[in-house]
């Protein structure tokens, strides 16, 4: 692989948040951001991503490639939490495998975000849709985790989900009600509202992002500590998962026929893993599931990895495969 791929993704500035973050943590340094404004950056950045993907959606229309790219989104968060479910039930039990299995099934809008600055960086061109693609992915992951638990739990354990809760957990959540909300506001407005919102959407974005990822960095290196109780299995699964998947992604995409920069994406897309949203509904749904294990894997081993090696890796392999 081209080093000097890994050489531009780092020195992108949100990358090196990310490493200013975990090093503050290893030098025991005490920085720190007030706990509300994580979460108005995440909300930031959901609500620009969406807005400016429903502005290109315009652009580029509902056609065949877009329809077949969404199905082919919404078939992979159904199908990575199945194989992944019996992959992880050969060293732990039902509940944790099914809310590990949910969280890969899930995506990372940060991951997808850093995927696409990495792209503008390269000037390597790609379509806003792939948002669609990101809003569709997340709530089909956790409603298979549930089908199951449901399923493969004893029958002494087995429970009555409230069907009618979990789906509107699923599907209402504040990821995916931001992210479908502005990218109809995208398609509404249009080029018009693209130009009364660019110092918001797009003046301010890579400076709110870098300043996410420092969090990120620091929540990424206190999590490390919970790898310990993991073992070396998880670690691996943490890391071998998202090459798995994003080849699986690029195969698809090459069939589909997306171009270069969609087909990082939506191998991105397949190969990040959920720590919000899906958490947020495994704590709700599956109390029995450790937390320490879905999220420190998702957090402090897949989301690092791909923002700092996955990104390049899966752009290598692309541009190997469509040469």
């Amino acid at each position: 692989m081209d080093v000097s791929l890994i050489v531009s993704n780092i020195l992108n500035p949100p990358v090196l948040a990310f490493f200013l973050g975990m090093l503050a943590v290893f030098l025991r340094s005490d920085l720190e951001i007030p706990a509300p404004l994580p979460k108005l950056f995440s909300l930031y950045l959901l609500f620009a991503i969406g807005f400016k993907g429903g502005v290109e959606l315009v652009k580029s229309g509902v056609g065949q490639e877009v329809i077949l790219t969404l199905v082919a989104a919404i078939l992979m968060a159904c199908i990575v939490p199945i194989y992944t479910f019996f992959l992880l039930r050969l060293k732990l039990d039902a509940y944790n495998a099914a809310a590990i299995a949910s969280t890969y099934g899930s995506i990372s809008a940060v991951t997808f975000i850093t995927a696409g600055s990495f792209l503008t960086q390269l000037g390597i061109d790609f379509d806003g849709y792939m948002v669609a693609a990101l809003a569709l992915m997340e709530s089909p992951a956790i409603i298979v985790g549930l089908i199951l638990v449901n399923i493969f739990t004893a029958n002494q354990d087995k429970r009555e989900f409230i069907w009618s809760e979990v789906i509107r957990e699923a599907c209402l959540n504040s990821s995916v009600y931001l992210l479908v909300g502005s990218l109809i506001m995208g398609v509404l407005t249009g080029e018009h509202g693209a130009e009364v919102l660019k110092p918001f959407t797009q003046d301010l974005f890579y400076g709110v992002l870098s300043f996410f990822l420092l969090d990120m960095g620091l929540l990424a290196a206190k999590r490390i500590k919970d790898l310990q109780k993991t073992g070396a299995f998880l670690i691996l699964f943490a890391i071998l998962t998202p090459i798995v998947n994003a080849g699986i992604a690029l195969v698809m995409a090459k069939l589909i026929g997306l171009s270069q920069g969609d087909t990082l994406l939506f191998s991105v897309l397949c190969a990040s893993a959920s720590y919000i949203a899906v958490p947020a509904a495994m704590r709700l749904s599956v109390p029995e599931a450790n937390p320490s294990l879905y999220i420190s894997t998702a957090l402090a081993v897949t989301f690092p990895f791909n923002i700092i090696v996955g990104i390049p890796l899966y752009l290598y392999g692309i541009n190997l495969f469509w040469r």
